[in-house]
């Protein structure tokens, strides 16, 4: 008579996750039919595959890329990376300008005689805001709403470049528009926030829209609102950070957008090289031209 226990696999011989051997796994993968834990099973349009073999499927398969050069899965699960990292930064920032007192904060604003002197200010000057949260809120949505319509678009590295070069275009345009030295107080006003960098998605959002043919006119109306509201009295509002950071990202966006197919990938080089060189010639020879360098 025969014993129904001894003909129960033992737990030695059950199948178990080649990643994770401590785990039971009786499902298989479809693909190299080896054991998959839950942590390791990954849908497919046909059954589970493990992940390996998903890695490997998407290591082989060739890159899809947008009509402006971008990788078609420049995110990670949708994701928008860049647009999300500069979203923490800001964030992060803001915490350390109210934890400091401010010290954070005069650290890194910019304001046009101090940026002779530290030029790094041109940029760190976008990664903080005022203490009201009105302004960080209302410009991290704005970078939100932009930054997952373009991101994916563009790629992350071509989208990292036009953040960066319209912050500093931003405060390129403070210091061009600031007046008279030795008459005008812009010179010595302090100036924070991301609206330069916001401005210049603005600004990309033109050449992106009519490369793809879609209607502009939402973009425009949008752009008409927000420019308004940098002349409203009492707002203090750096309005020339806006347009230095408005002209900046729609060059920028124009030489990925109408890329020859072929020269995509030069012009990737090419952007952050000439831009960077451009606005750094534009605030040398204003610096230049009040007698500071």
């Amino acid at each position: 008579m025969n014993d129904p226990a001894a003909e129960e696999p033992t737990e030695a011989e059950a199948p178990v996750c080649p990643r994770h051997p401590d785990r039971v796994a009786y499902v298989r993968c479809q693909r190299c039919g080896r054991p998959a834990c839950p942590e390791c099973q990954r849908p497919a349009a046909v059954g589970i595959q493990c992940v390996d073999c998903v890695r490997e499927s998407s290591r082989a398969a060739p890159r899809v890329r947008t009509v402006f050069g971008g990788t078609a899965t420049a995110t990670a699960n949708g994701r928008p990376v860049v647009t999300l990292t500069i979203i923490g930064i800001c964030v992060v920032s803001w915490v350390l300008q109210l934890a400091t007192g401010g010290a954070w904060t005069h650290a890194l604003w910019f304001w046009p005689w101090g940026g002779a002197v530290e030029p790094w200010r041109f940029l760190t000057a976008s990664f903080l805001h005022s203490t009201s949260p009105l302004h960080i809120l209302f410009n991290m949505y704005a970078l939100w709403i932009t930054g997952q319509f373009l991101e994916p678009l563009l790629g992350r590295a071509r989208f990292a470049v036009l953040c960066l070069l319209s912050a500093v275009g931003g405060s390129v345009g403070v210091l061009l528009l600031a007046g008279d030295p030795f008459t005008s107080s812009a010179w010595v006003t302090p100036v924070v926030g991301a609206s330069g960098m916001v401005f210049g998605l603005f600004g990309a959002m033109l050449p992106v829209m009519r490369r793809l043919g879609r209607s502009m006119g939402q973009v425009l109306v949008l752009l008409a609102i927000n420019g308004a509201i940098g002349f409203v009295p009492n707002l203090n509002i750096a309005w020339q950070a806006h347009l230095g950071g408005l002209v900046t990202g729609a060059l920028v966006a124009t030489a990925y957008a109408y890329a020859p197919k072929e020269r995509r990938e030069l012009v990737a080089w090419l952007v952050p090289v000439a831009g960077i060189a451009v606005l750094v010639g534009l605030a040398v020879w204003r610096y230049s031209s009040v007698g500071v360098l």
